[in-house]
Parts: C-alpha cells; sequence; structure tokens
C-alpha cells in the first residue's frame, strides 16, 4: 500500500509570532519555519507503517514557496521514500489545498492519504474533510491509534466529546492525526544527508488544472486581549460577592 503524506511548512511553534502594523496577517519576516507538529506525526506514522511491512512506499506532498523544500527535506528524512513539491506563492486556502491533492492522490493511487488534523497557523480543521468529500472516500479524522489489518482495512480510534471511537474504514481512505497518535522522530544526521540524494518532483497548481484564487478575504487580524490580573480575596464570603456583583455568574 503506497501512502501520500501532505505536510505544511509554518511558522515553528516556539516562535512568538507578531501581527502585521496593518492587522492585515502576521508578519512572518526573518521568522524560523518549520514542519506543521500534526504532519510531523503524519509522516512520522506513515514511515513506522512502512518499517513494520504494511506500506510499501511513502510519498510527502507540500503546497507553498520554493522555501517548503526544507519541509519536505525534512519528511524525507524521516524516512519518507520520495518527495513532490506543488510550488506557488499564493495563500493557499484548505479547498485549494483539497483540490491539489485530489488531482495528485489520482497519479498516484495511494491506499491512504495521511495528513494533520490542522495546521496550527490558520487551524482550519477543514483540508482533510474536503478530501474526504472531493474524492469520494472514507475518513477518519482526529485519529489516536490506526492498524492496517492487511485486507484493505484501516482500523482507527478517534477522539471525540464523549471519549473514543472506533471506526473500521475501507482503502483508500483519509486520515488525519491528532497529539496522542504517535511521537515523532528526530532525523539524524546521516538520514539528512541521505534525504538530499532522495527524488524531490515539482509541478504547480496550473500544471494540476487546479485555480487557487482565494475564495476568503481576511477582514482584520489581532492579538488576542491581555488577561487581567487576578485579585486575593480575604475570605469565602468576599469570594460570594465578587462572583456575584462583579463576574455576574452566580
Amino acid at each position: 500500500m503506497k501512502l501520500l503524506v501532505a505536510v505544511k511548512r509554518v511558522v515553528d511553534y516556539n516562535v512568538k509570532i507578531r501581527i502585521k502594523p496593518d492587522h492585515t496577517g502576521v508578519d512572518t519576516a526573518n521568522l524560523k519555519m518549520s514542519m506543521n507538529p500534526f504532519d510531523e506525526i503524519a509522516v512520522e506514522e506513515a514511515v513506522r507503517w512502512k518499517e513494520q511491512g504494511k506500506a510499501t512506499e511513502v510519498v510527502a506532498v507540500s503546497i507553498g514557496p520554493q522555501a517548503a523544500q526544507d519541509t519536505l527535506r525534512t519528511a524525507l528524512a524521516m524516512g519518507a521514500d520520495r518527495a513532490i513539491l506543488v510550488q506557488t506563492d499564493a495563500e493557499v486556502e484548505p479547498l485549494a489545498v483539497a483540490k491539489i491533492l485530489k488531482a495528485i492522490a489520482a497519479e498516484e493511487a495511494p491506499g491512504a492519504v495521511i495528513l494533520g488534523k490542522q495546521a496550527i497557523d490558520d487551524d482550519s480543521n477543514q483540508t482533510g474533510q474536503m478530501l474526504a468529500a472531493l474524492l469520494g472516500w472514507p475518513q477518519g479524522t482526529f485519529i489516536s491509534e490506526a492498524s492496517p489489518d492487511g485486507n484493505g482495512r484501516i482500523t482507527v480510534v478517534r477522539e471525540i466529546d464523549g471519549g473514543l471511537e472506533t471506526l473500521s474504514l475501507a482503502t483508500p481512505c483519509i486520515l488525519t492525526t491528532d497529539l496522542r497518535l504517535n511521537e515523532p522522530r528526530y532525523a539524524s544526521l546521516p538520514n539528512i544527508m541521505k534525504a538530499k540524494k532522495k527524488p524531490l518532483d515539482a509541478t504547480t497548481p496550473e500544471a494540476l488544472g487546479v485555480d487557487v484564487a482565494p475564495r476568503l478575504v481576511t477582514l482584520k487580524v489581532e492579538d488576542p486581549p491581555h488577561r487581567k490580573a487576578g485579585v486575593i480575596v480575604a475570605s469565602v464570603d468576599e469570594l460570594v460577592e465578587k462572583l456575584k456583583n462583579e463576574a455576574k455568574v452566580l
């Protein structure tokens, strides 16, 4: 079974972001960029399946500027076999990403497409679901466990509000990963060097016949409000009085 893994280049999760002065978005100039953490989990899961003999090939794909090659090289260093960059400098929305992945899935014919449940830059949590709808494939979202049975089905455990839900999906299918699925490995220096020799193909949305023109307009981006300092109360009676008269929650 071939696995297609989608990865996204985002601002590193350890970096404190800044809002542009005109409030049109996030200022990414001179910031450290890295692979979306949920996508790292997706790559790790795909590589583990290959190591266990449950997958034959892992293909990483990313959509973004030329600099996204670095993200794909990271996936290759983690154990992916080859990579595809869909190069565009435009800001690609989830629907356009899903259409691009649909076109690549049609060419690659994977047994499963694995991607993070959401990207930490826009937090849309839409691409996996949209891709499943476009392809007409079953989907397992927010998965914390996954196991192919070797007979064309994948059993997944997904986290829901009431607890855990277990599903058996027919392949091909779409899987979106949650934090508790695994712990991604660090790419070793020898594997980083080997990744430079692995194939990385490039294409464009136009070559795939996908229109990436934005359908949404960002009106304004603002920092979250500063949290007010707490106060120390002298007694339970004073606490109740403040909750009732000031916070008005009682």
